[in-house]
């Protein structure tokens, strides 16, 4: 894997200031948007984007998670969709592939609906249709509510196996990089999930998708994402060995899957454009007060 460091910065969107990270990519592939999974901040992300040298990869800590100050007040994932679309806007970006895990699989569907035009690609890990799912195993889900899990290490990989329903390979990094949320972040993004379903605007997601489900996954079982890539148009299912941080666990086995995914030429279709509206703007584009060339990140 290539080590590169991530550039940070603080956004404003509305009321919120967003603590955001850009790995910037060395190729010509399109950005990649990364929603994540609950309490969860960005350095977790990190193996993921230094195994994608080529792309830009773009990802913002929710409100009250890592280095975001918490909500004043709850949100909706229509509007934490808007934050997406925000920090998109403030940093340049067009067009991006977009990429969601666990509760962060949500907000992705939510983007990909809400701004379907700026979505080529889409791509949900072990993730659900919201309130329509098939609930994981009570003792993992207990487990998983507890606030152990992010400031106690030894917690974490003690109980690993049960929360994650897979082996502890790449477990201790993970353990290192996790950052506890605070208590208002993280009950605010339980409360952005409750109620919320994608079943109904699923049919009309226009972009490629791929799902990802976890054979063995002990909080969203794989029959959510055959679920989910039943409703989806073309949606193309892949189940991959390990749980629910197969991204983790199995990183040498999913990341190629990625890879291929959002590289592969695209079909071609009836009236489809044929111009490439991803391409990333040049980093001195946007200009300040002053008039002076202001950088993405």
């Amino acid at each position: 894997m290539n080590d590169r460091t991530p550039r940070y910065r603080d956004i404003r969107v509305g009321s919120n200031v967003l603590r955001t990270a850009v790995w910037e990519g060395k190729g010509h592939g399109r950005p990649l948007l990364f929603f994540n999974g609950i309490g969860a901040n960005i350095e977790l992300i990190a193996p993921l984007a230094e195994a994608m040298p080529d792309r830009d990869i773009i990802a913002f800590d929710a409100p009250g998670v890592g280095g975001s100050p918490a909500a004043a007040l709850p949100y909706r994932p229509w509007q934490f969709a808007r934050m997406a679309a925000g920090i998109l806007d403030e940093l340049g970006y067009s067009e991006v592939d977009v990429m969601g895990v666990s509760w962060g699989g949500a907000m992705a569907q939510q983007f990909a609906f809400q701004f379907a035009s700026r979505v080529h690609r889409l791509i949900l890990a072990a993730t659900s249709a919201g309130f329509f799912m098939v609930p994981g195993k009570p003792a993992a889900l207990a487990k998983l509510a507890h606030p152990k899990r992010y400031m106690n290490p030894d917690y974490m990989m003690q109980h690993f196996e049960m929360l994650y329903g897979d082996e502890q390979d790449g477990a201790d990094g993970h353990a290192r990089r996790l950052r506890a949320p605070s208590f208002r972040g993280y009950f605010y993004q339980l409360l952005a999930g409750m109620g919320w379903t994608s079943v109904p605007f699923l049919p009309f997601l226009k972009a490629d998708t791929l799902v990802l489900a976890g054979e063995n996954d002990q909080i969203v079982p794989q029959v959510n994402g055959r679920f989910l890539a039943s409703l989806i148009p073309g949606a193309r299912l892949e189940v991959v060995p390990g749980g629910h941080l197969f991204l983790v666990s199995r990183a040498k086995e999913v990341i190629p899957l990625i890879r291929d995914f959002l590289d592969e030429a695209p079909a071609r279709r009836p009236f489809a454009r044929s111009d490439f509206a991803g391409e990333r703007r040049f980093r001195g584009t946007r200009r300040t007060a002053a008039g002076k060339p202001r950088p993405a990140v």
